[in-house]
């Protein structure tokens, strides 16, 4: 980033993710409400201090029969009222998209204070209607129509394509979905931290850990979640001021250091005929994690302390391992047998507990990893802090590896 143009990460407010808010006999608006004004409220801003909010969503007009999110955001606080907004859309990866549009009108100079809102209630449909809806963020009708629960297919297919190139053992599957529950467990707004799960258990071949696609079986799935997310992202000058407000130096202040974004070809075959002589399965999604390592001045994985990154899968997770070069490609066997991705590891991830373990309401995820990583590099995430954090990076992925967003967040 050119200087002057930096983009601060002022802090922000999750719901707990446990909850069901249909059951609640809530509407999708009192969900954004609560992420926006427990913002506020964290924060220490005033609704009147906001210039422009960007909503990430995936399928409200699906879940919740509702398009034109950006304005649900004026229905928060009677100060919105007028404000610019938008909604921005691509899949798991809906959140981390509006983090960059935010962030870009930042560097461009056209708004000091931004709320970026990621958002999703999914409990609304049944889990098979909710898995035909999850099937449009793949090719639908070449992908997913007719095909019950077809996101767990694809991710399996992508663990059948490390077992062809490189071998790969459920046991290793098993323990990144234990690791992830164990996480949780620390995570006072994650989804499972009263969840039973252990490698024995994600290890077993019975009803009750059915397959759900292929390999893929229950214990290795990301949750069905409600949830938002609001975060506020400022300029060098506001956050200049928002720290002498709050008796902060701005550099105790984290900013964005570095992004990264590819969009790869949307159907899984199609991504796999494209990396057949390639090292990575997935190489437009190492191009993100490498990009935003580059801009960030970071030479490779050893200069970030802890690893925000997309478990929609135990597969994904374990794509991530050698993608973030942790081990050299088809070796991420190697980084979970030797213990390295506990928070107190050579290299943690998922200390929230993941997408498996916090929860996964799909547009809010990528606000949600960039949110806990601006609690770890503030020493703020309490449980499940990693010691001594100065720099986190996020993986967010919409799709089959389809979109890739990956953000360093460091002080």
């Amino acid at each position: 980033m050119a200087a002057g143009s930096e983009v601060y990460v002022l802090g922000g407010y999750q719901t707990d993710f446990a909850r069901n808010w249909t059951k609640e006999s809530k509407h999708f608006s009192a969900l954004m409400r609560e992420g926006v004004l427990g913002a506020l409220e964290t924060c220490s801003i005033a609704p009147e201090e906001i210039e422009s909010a960007h909503v990430g969503n995936f399928a409200a007009e699906l879940y919740c029969m509702q398009g034109h999110l950006g304005a649900f955001f004026t229905e928060v606080h009677p100060a919105f009222s007028g404000l610019p907004t938008g909604r921005h859309e691509a899949a798991c990866a809906s959140g981390s998209i509006a983090l960059l549009a935010a962030s870009a009108e930042i560097e461009a100079g056209r708004y000091d204070l931004q709320a970026v809102v990621g958002i999703e209630q999914m409990k609304t449909v049944s889990a098979a209607e909710g898995g035909a809806y999850l099937g449009t963020a793949a090719w639908y009708e070449q992908e997913a129509e007719g095909i019950e629960f077809p996101f767990p297919k694809l991710f399996g297919r992508l663990g059948d394509e490390y077992d062809k190139r490189y071998g790969l053992k459920d046991e290793y599957l098993a323990e990144i979905s234990r690791l992830n529950y164990d996480n949780a467990k620390l995570n006072p707004n994650a989804q499972t931290r009263t969840w039973y799960m252990n490698r024995e258990h994600a290890l077993c071949r019975t009803d009750d850990n059915p397959a759900v696609g292929g390999r893929i079986r229950i214990a290795d799935c990301s949750q069905v979640t409600d949830g938002a997310v609001c975060v506020f992202l400022a300029s060098r000058d506001y956050a200049e001021k928002y720290a002498k407000g709050m008796g902060l130096k701005l550099e105790e202040i984290p900013r964005i250091k570095g992004w990264g974004h590819n969009t790869a070809r949307l159907r899984f075959a199609d991504k796999v005929a494209e990396s057949a002589n390639d090292q990575y399965v997935l190489p437009h999604v190492r191009s993100t994690v490498t990009s935003a390592m580059r801009r960030a001045g970071i030479e490779d994985v050893n200069g970030v302390d802890g690893i925000e990154t997309h478990d929609c899968f135990t597969t994904s997770e374990y794509m991530a391992i050698d993608h973030f070069g942790i081990t050299a490609p088809g070796e991420s066997w190697k980084a979970v047998e030797e213990g390295w991705l506990e928070i107190d590891g050579k290299h943690p991830i998922n200390p929230s507990g993941g997408l498996i373990g916090a929860g996964h309401p799909v547009g809010a995820t990528g606000v949600r990893q960039l949110l806990d990583s601006h609690a770890q590099v503030t020493g703020n995430a309490g449980a499940y802090q990693v010691e001594g954090a100065k720099n986190f990076q996020t993986l967010n992925i919409g799709g089959s590896g389809t979109t890739s967003v990956s953000f360093v967040v460091g002080v």
